[in-house]
Order: structure tokens, then C-alpha cells, then sequence
């Protein structure tokens, strides 16, 4: 397959693929939007670049990944309830690691950057990047929701 053709078919997977799935197409609506200065304003660079362009913290640099105490874990961007301490464990990963989300609280996406697919994790409520889904986690999922810190606060019961 010569370059032009393998880069055209690879825009038509691209396209199709936001066809499919809603919550990756531009103009996706969200209880909660900002503006981008808006958004510079309230976040950190640090938090800006983990939850509006999805980027990744440094492993081990965020202390909710050593936090033990029941409680919810909410959205840093609208305050969304995301996940229960009770769904919380420690992966050994270096960031803080849920079996699974609250009901209603995430949307997910595939991720193909790294040369492999992976799966995204939103907050439903703002579009904030929380991190990533993996099938590596325990029972009783399966799952590993590997989030950045930095997208979330904590709120102790």
C-alpha cells in the first residue's frame, strides 16, 4: 500500500469512528462547559494539560494515590462525583487505581496514540480527562481505572 492511499484510509477509519461513537465527535455538548480561558484560569498547567488536553501526569506524583480513607473521589472540573472509595486500590502503578466508576459518572473513548488501543476515561459532566481504563484489574471487574490525581479531589465521609 503506497503512503497516500494507507493515510487516506486511515482519515476514513478516523472519521467513522467519530461517527460512531458521539462523545468523540466535535461540537460534543456537556452540562458543564468553559471557555478555554476559563479553564486556564481555574486549572493548574499541570491540571490543564492532564484534563482538557489529555495529557498524562508523572507516575507516582499525586498523594490521592496513597489515599486510604473512605470518601468519594469528584471531578476537579464541575465537582462531579466520579468514584467511591470502597471501588478504590493500590495497582503499584503509581496513580490512583479504581476497579470501577459510579453509575452515570464517565464517558470512555478509544485511545489510539502510543501505537496501541486503549481506553479513555471523561468525567460524563465536563469532558475532563481522567485517565485510562485497563483489563488488568481485580475481581470483582476486571478493571483497572487508572486515573491522573490531578483530575480529581477527594471528599472524606
Amino acid at each position: 500500500m503506497d503512503r497516500r492511499l494507507f493515510l487516506t484510509t486511515a482519515a476514513a477509519f478516523g472519521a467513522l469512528r467519530f461517527a460512531m461513537d458521539p462523545a468523540q465527535a466535535e461540537g460534543t455538548k456537556f452540562e458543564v462547559t468553559r471557555s478555554e480561558e476559563d479553564w486556564r484560569a481555574m486549572l493548574s498547567d499541570i491540571e490543564y494539560a492532564v484534563m482538557r488536553e489529555e495529557k498524562t501526569e508523572r507516575a507516582g506524583s499525586s498523594p490521592l494515590d496513597k489515599e486510604t480513607r473512605p470518601g468519594l473521589y469528584a471531578c476537579k472540573g464541575c465537582d462531579l462525583p466520579l468514584y467511591s472509595a470502597e471501588a478504590k486500590y493500590d495497582s503499584g502503578t503509581g496513580w490512583p487505581s479504581f476497579t470501577q466508576s459510579l453509575k452515570g459518572a464517565v464517558r470512555t473513548k478509544d485511545d489510539d496514540t502510543l501505537f496501541a488501543r486503549r481506553t479513555e476515561v471523561h468525567c460524563r459532566r465536563c469532558g475532563s480527562h481522567l485517565g485510562h481504563i485497563f483489563d488488568d484489574g481485580p475481581a470483582p471487574t476486571g478493571k483497572r481505572h487508572c486515573l491522573n490525581g490531578v483530575s480529581l479531589s477527594f471528599k472524606p465521609a
